[in-house]
């Protein structure tokens, strides 16, 4: 580590440190780069870490070229890309571009101010580092924290925030809790693949914005019976051999092997606090320049979906990968 007052090694300053190397931050920093700027990007996981923590069978619901960061072609035969292609093209762009990707580095701290940034890092074995950059851009996502139950029993390794893949439940009793999009994918292919589903939701029915090819598929497992649902309905406790489910009936105990507990994820608001990012109103929006994208402390820059707060259904790769550009134009030099 430096001692106070030495200066940064050539290697370690750079004009923008991006952190969080997904789709949006990678964009960000080919745009930055684009301007002149000496960029590195930081990620606590790999390239693309949320995606590549999504079903390994995912599709997405959107084409191909709405999924293009730098303008490079993302081809695809199918119609809508599935996940594997997704993180294949975003390898080969940052290849391509020769992007500096720091992966497997968590950001402890930033230290200082806008012209003059320190950033602490440790790797997987806890070992520091330091990076120092003029400018942030904070594009971290929010698919890293999920939404707790908060239940007993939720700390058991039989509960899982994430849904992979259905082989290893074949037989066995599965509960999916939620009603959106991630529970009914994952509720289904779980059936298909030779699970006894039990779907456990809060609302009423499924919710109405899960995808219209989805929706009456789900709905139609449930009405013959191929998946329970329960609806009204909130899991409020786990066992090794059962979940405790309360209805409107009452409550109801059942046998059970997994849970997956699909109830959604938030941005990590603390580390932006952490850094004096103002956040405001009951969305916790982050207070920004809906122009430069610059938030209420100078140098540090927001993208992606944080930028929304916890309206996390309204900015997706689709439209955060834009903000690289309206990041860069603030940026560049005059």
């Amino acid at each position: 580590m430096p001692a106070p007052g030495d200066k940064p090694k050539p290697e370690t300053l750079f004009d923008v440190l991006v952190i969080g190397a997904g789709p949006t931050g990678l964009s960000c920093a080919i745009e930055a780069q684009r301007a002149g700027l000496r960029v590195v990007l930081v990620d606590k996981g790999c390239v693309c870490n949320s995606l590549f923590h999504y079903p390994s069978h995912m599709t997405f619901f959107t084409t191909s070229e709405l999924l293009e960061i730098g303008d490079i072609p993302f081809p695809s035969p199918n119609a809508k890309p599935n996940r594997n292609e997704a993180l294949e093209y975003y390898r080969q762009v940052a290849a391509h571009y020769k992007l500096d990707v720091r992966q497997y580095q968590r950001v402890t701290r930033i230290d200082g101010a806008d012209g003059n940034f320190t950033a602490h890092l440790a790797d997987r074995f806890g070992r520091p580092g330091v990076l120092h950059a003029r400018k942030l851009i904070i594009s971290t996502g929010y698919y890293d924290i999920p939404n707790l139950l908060n239940i007993p029993g939720e700390a058991l390794s039989k509960v899982h925030h994430y849904y992979n893949d259905p082989h290893p439940y074949f037989g066995t009793d599965v509960a999916v809790i939620g009603g959106k999009n991630s529970a009914a994918i994952a509720a289904l292919e779980l059936w298909r693949h030779g699970a006894r589903v039990t779907l456990v939701h809060r609302g009423p029915d499924i919710h109405r914005h899960v995808k219209y090819w989805i929706k009456p598929d789900i709905e139609n497992r449930i009405k013959n019976g191929e998946i329970r649902g329960l609806f009204n309905s909130s899991v409020v406790e786990v066992t090794p051999d059962t979940v405790v489910i309360q209805t409107l009936s009452g409550p109801e105990t059942l046998p059970n092997d997994f849970v997956f507990a699909l109830t959604g994820y938030r941005p990590d608001f603390s580390f932006l606090e952490s850094l004096g990012v103002r956040l405001e109103g009951p969305d916790r929006l982050p207070v920004c320049n809906p122009e430069s994208l610059e938030s209420n402390v100078p140098g540090i820059f927001l993208a992606g979906v944080i930028v929304a707060g916890s309206r996390t259904n309204e900015i997706f790769i689709e439209n955060g990968r834009f903000h690289g550009k309206q990041i860069a134009q603030a940026l560049a030099p005059t």
